[in-house]
């Protein structure tokens, strides 16, 4: 009795001890976001300017409207025009530069509250997260609830594969019963939309896409290998992810310009919209090119450190290793990269609606600064740069009505603005430094933005993202 009251007692004791490590843990790392609290800073608070002074690049068309003023007033555009006056709201001289809207991220993975302020801080006011996690509800709700600063924030479930993808970072659904309870539970918890992942048997699939229809859900799809690549466009799907797999899972590598035409017609027959992910690929040429540059470069100290640790590293010796057994390796990527950019100039000759992802927040794609990156890459498929801007403005507002109020300027939509020194519409490149940013009508001028982007760097939030990984699996 007494070795079994000592063993209790020391049982309860490490329990405790985790219990309030775990605390500790989340109690600091919560603190060294205290700069993105809303309550805590007075000039976030306010969500209501009057913007003077700018030329208005609009995003409903390919113009500019010069000299405009924007009445923003409680996170919402009221007005929009010459000569606007509003007794009792902060003014802000707009000193003749350009004022477009916020960007948007359709295909990023958020490890921390830090990268919330790197997206801000780049001018990208809403983001897709493509792998949901209990973390990412709670974080979606204090943006919501005017707690957190951060871009618009919506996520799907976790990914749902079928029962032969493994992988911890999956949920291998067994059976269609199965798949129909996780997907009302995702729904009452609180998650967006629903991902599906590379693995999912048609039997499973179809269960999913019938409870999907009855939560009036939809889906995000990273393409199965286990159905036809037309299977993913039916109703209940609002995008098909990464061009890559149009040459992996549709062609099977076979690059074949009549069965090319079919996968692009069936884009545009069912309406279906795109994210191709450009910029991932070339993710991987700076890997082999760049070597140890990649890890040590300034772009690096920005990433989440575990997801570094945890995945980055995984892809950066996996392709370090690949080159240097086959040193032909490096061209064989390249020449994928140059032909997803053929695919994509081809699906925008045809009119598919792309949107702009860029897998932010693994293989050293930097949170926010990926974005930039995308558009180039969508401007070398052939893209104008008012196109290109299309894909992470109104284009997400075509492909869900998720995003319906966002993506232009226009009364009544959110003020998501992004202020620049020059015209974007004749290059792309003045968005990366933009001189100020709304999030709802929350101004983040230039001191703000060096702010967000300092405090990101070299952060130490790599055991509280394990504990949030860790509380996924469980």
């Amino acid at each position: 009795m007494k070795f079994l009251k000592i063993a209790t007692i020391v049982v309860l004791s490490l329990i405790t001890i985790c219990a309030l490590s775990v605390l500790v843990i989340l109690g600091i790392d919560k603190r060294s976001a205290d700069y993105l609290s809303i309550a805590e800073n007075e000039q976030l608070k306010a969500n209501s300017y009057l913007i003077t002074n700018i030329n208005l690049v609009p995003m409903t068309s390919d113009t500019v409207l010069m000299n405009q003023s924007v009445l923003v007033r409680n996170g919402r555009i009221e007005q929009i025009g010459r000569g606007i006056s509003a007794e009792g709201i902060t003014v802000v001289d707009g000193q003749e530069q350009y004022l477009s809207p916020g960007l948007i991220d359709m295909h990023v993975h958020v490890w921390d509250r830090q990268e919330l302020g790197l997206y801000l801080a780049n001018g990208v006011t809403t983001v897709r997260n493509m792998w949901g996690i209990p973390f990412h509800l709670r974080l979606k709700q204090e943006i919501a609830d005017g707690e957190l600063l951060g871009p618009t924030f919506s996520t799907s479930t976790p990914k749902l594969t079928g029962p032969n993808d493994e992988g911890v970072d999956k949920v291998q659904i067994q059976s269609p019963e199965e798949a129909k309870n996780l997907i009302a539970q995702y729904k009452a918890d609180g998650y967006d939309f629903i991902k599906t992942y590379a693995g999912m048997t048609e039997e499973i699939f179809d269960a999913v896409l019938e409870q999907a229809k009855e939560e009036q859900m939809t889906i995000a799809a990273h393409p199965s290998f286990e159905v036809a690549y037309s299977y993913h466009f039916k109703p209940a799907f609002e995008s098909v992810e990464h061009t890559e797999e149009i040459v992996q899972t549709a062609l099977r590598f076979d690059i074949d310009s009549v069965k090319l035409k079919q996968v692009v017609d069936l884009y545009v027959q069912h309406g279906m919209a795109h994210t191709p992910t450009l910029s991932i690929f070339q993710n991987i040429i700076d890997i082999i090119e760049q070597g140890e540059g990649m890890l040590n470069g300034e772009e690096a100290s920005y990433m989440n450190p575990t997801f570094v640790a945890l995945g980055s590293m995984d892809d950066y010796n996996r392709w370090t290793s690949e080159q240097l057994y086959n040193p032909e390796t490096l061209e064989r990527i390249s020449n994928q990269h140059e032909l997803h950019q053929d695919i994509v100039k081809m699906m925008h000759e045809a009119g598919v609606t792309l949107l702009c992802g860029t897998d932010a927040g693994i293989m050293f794609a930097v949170p926010g600064f990926s974005l930039h990156e995308e558009l180039f890459y969508f401007q070398q498929a052939g893209l104008t740069p008012y196109e290109a801007l299309k894909t992470a403005t109104i284009n997400p507002s075509k492909a869900s009505q998720r995003y319906a109020d966002a993506g232009t300027i226009e009364v009544r939509k959110w003020a998501d603005l992004v202020l620049s020194k020059s015209n974007p519409l004749d290059d792309l490149s003045t968005l990366h430094q933009p001189v100020a940013v709304w999030a709802q009508g929350r101004l983040i001028d230039e001191e703000w933005i060096q702010l967000l982007k300092d405090r990101a760097k070299s952060r130490k939030t790599g055991a509280a993202t394990l504990l949030r990984i860790v509380e996924s699996l469980l």
